[in-house]
């Protein structure tokens, strides 16, 4: 089976319920042998790259500047980009899904971007969005990491599913 890639993201500065979360999920993820893919800085990305970590899973950090020493201790994999906020597309076309936690406004970029790139966005605790016309949140919602994970992969399985059956190529 290849390889997946989920891309975790959320603020660099969070509350301790937002790292507690992402921690979570990291763990979670690793458990289920998905490569993480963040931002690799600090908050929710580093909280995240620990949790995989101490699962003995493997993380990559997609950095805004040209140095990978900046990354946080728990990226096995910096890339260093020197492309500041342009380094969001990256993350997210480097991903099968995306899970957001919590969040500021490089989060929401990242969502729209993967919107714009047909890959799911689960959400803990994260932005809504309403589309023009009322249209409902295109967000998945997950209460708790666990759900978060399961709701990632399930879309990605889906996603895989029917680019068989239609021989698409990878969202």
């Amino acid at each position: 089976m290849a390889e997946i890639f989920v891309a975790v993201i959320g603020a660099s500065h969070c509350s301790a319920e937002e790292a507690a979360n992402a921690e979570a999920v990291g763990r979670e993820l690793a458990k289920r042998r998905v490569v993480v893919i963040c931002g690799g800085l600090g908050g929710v990305m580093e909280a995240a790259c620990r949790g995989v970590v101490a699962e003995g899973g493997l993380t990559v950090g997609i950095l805004p500047g040209d140095n990978p020493q900046e990354a946080n201790p728990y990226v096995k994999i910096p890339i260093a980009t020197g492309l500041g906020y342009a380094r969001n597309v990256i993350i997210v076309k480097s991903a099968q899904a995306v899970i957001a936690v919590g969040g500021s406004y490089g989060t929401l970029s990242e969502i729209a971007f993967a919107f714009q790139n047909g890959l799911p966005v689960i959400g803990l605790n994260t932005w809504t969005i309403a589309e023009p016309g009322g249209k409902e949140n295109p967000i998945i919602m997950a209460q708790e990491p666990v759900e978060a994970v399961d709701k990632a992969l399930a879309a990605v399985r889906g996603k895989t599913a029917s680019r068989r059956s239609t021989g698409g190529k990878r969202g």
